[in-house]
């Protein structure tokens, strides 16, 4: 069984590209879903990974096992839905950033139930991961991924969770109640600034990482073009983070997580696999969509050489 699970919600991705020559809106396909992005980008970082799902039995369904079958996600704990289709969601870009439209209500991953949850592979791995998305599509999906926790808790599982807070799913007050009840089960949390400064109606960085320090043993806030604090009970940093032309930050805090959690499956300390996951995350900012331009380990490395670091 793979050594990483990673619970939640994959969607088909449409993301805006440059006009055309007649001006219209051209969209590129390709594959998202926080749980999913951290998924693939582990496994080009080299680690042995699975999804936990539900897929629709349709074509963006095929697509994704497609997608896992050729990077190496073991999908044996993915199931299908013949009643629900996958979700879907778009990206365009303006001069502010990037923008999601999303098309997800009663798709089948926001049906998983905590029946679903596959207990003896979470037993087995090493590491679940999930987020605030896993807990926000539903409240089935949330009791699902609260049963997890509870599973890999039981079984000696390092639990790690991205807050990823989207208030288009729930209301601000029960996101944070669900999203801090699952950061306090945790060993791993990454929550980013701007989520954070939501939830906790806090300001600062170092007062953030007070916050969910207290909570979890190992916090990873996420600072944006900042870099990244890599804080435990014993000792905190603040890691600087690679300046980048990037045209698409969608999904660079999954690729973090992911490329994280397999260093640190890999054997790396906590400062090595996190610098090693900023370089990740900056080199997946340089081209359109989610999964397409995550770096396989090979090409971090190349990078973080070329840097002296």
């Amino acid at each position: 069984m793979p050594d990483i699970l990673c619970l939640g919600e994959p969607m088909l991705e449409f993301n805006q590209l440059p006009p055309g020559p007649d001006g219209r809106r051209l969209y590129l396909e390709g594959h998202g879903g926080d749980a999913a992005n951290a998924a693939v980008a582990a496994a080009r970082s080299g680690a042995d990974v699975g999804m936990v799902t539900h897929l629709g039995q349709d074509a963006a369904g095929d697509s994704f096992r497609a997608l896992w079958a050729m990077e190496g996600v073991d999908a044996s704990t993915v199931q299908t839905d013949a009643e629900a289709p996958t979700a879907v969601y778009f990206v365009t870009h303006d001069e502010s950033g990037h923008h999601f439209t999303f098309h997800r209500k009663g798709s089948a991953a926001s049906r998983m139930k905590p029946s679903d949850v596959p207990e003896e592979a979470i037993s087995r791995a090493r590491v679940l991961h999930l987020s605030g998305i896993s807990l926000g599509i539903s409240d089935s999906a949330c009791d699902a991924a609260f049963r997890a926790i509870e599973v890999a808790r039981g079984a000696g599982v390092t639990v790690s969770f991205d807050t990823n807070l989207r208030l288009r799913l729930w209301p601000l007050r029960r996101a944070s109640a669900c999203i801090h009840t699952a950061v306090g089960l945790s060993d791993i949390c990454f929550p980013s600034l701007d989520d954070a400064r939501l939830l906790t109606g806090l300001q600062e960085p170092e007062a953030i990482a007070d916050f969910y320090l207290a909570l979890c043993p190992l916090v990873l806030l996420k600072l944006g073009p900042d870099g990244l604090m890599v804080a435990t009970r014993e000792a905190r940093a603040t890691i600087e983070g690679f300046p980048m032309e990037a045209v698409d930050a969608t999904g660079a805090g999954d690729t973090f997580a992911g490329a994280f959690l397999a260093r640190a499956v890999a054997g790396d300390d906590v400062w090595q696999a996190a610098r090693y996951a900023n370089a990740a995350a900056a080199l997946s900012t340089i081209g359109y969509g989610a999964v397409a331009p995550i770096p396989t380990a090979a090409e971090v490395n190349a990078f973080l050489a070329a840097r002296g670091a």
